[in-house]
């Protein structure tokens, strides 16, 4: 992906607490509730022009797991078709996308 001239990164207002999460998600097993926070993470920074470590992190963790994306949304789409995943977590059950 090449950047046009003059364009800049630029940077996510949830950048500081993605951060943490997705060093918190590459030094952990893939459980339900970490494969559902990484399919949000990917959509959220998909086609974002910035958090250039973020994304490449996002690909690290599919590969640590073992997983292609679409494996991922596939897994992920089950486990929210049968819901509870975030209340098992002591969250309300409402997704953050943004």
């Amino acid at each position: 992906m090449t950047e046009a001239p003059g364009s800049k990164d630029q940077q996510h207002p949830q950048y500081s607490r993605d951060r943490a999460l997705m060093d918190s998600l590459l030094a952990q097993q893939a459980t339900d509730y970490n494969l559902v926070e990484l399919a949000r993470l990917r959509i959220r920074y998909l086609g974002f022009p910035g958090a250039r470590d973020i994304q490449l992190d996002l690909d690290k963790a599919l590969q640590n797991w073992g997983l292609t994306e679409a494996e991922l949304y596939i897994k992920t789409c089950q486990l929210h078709a049968i819901g509870g995943i975030y209340k098992s977590r002591g969250k309300k059950e409402e997704e953050d996308w943004n």
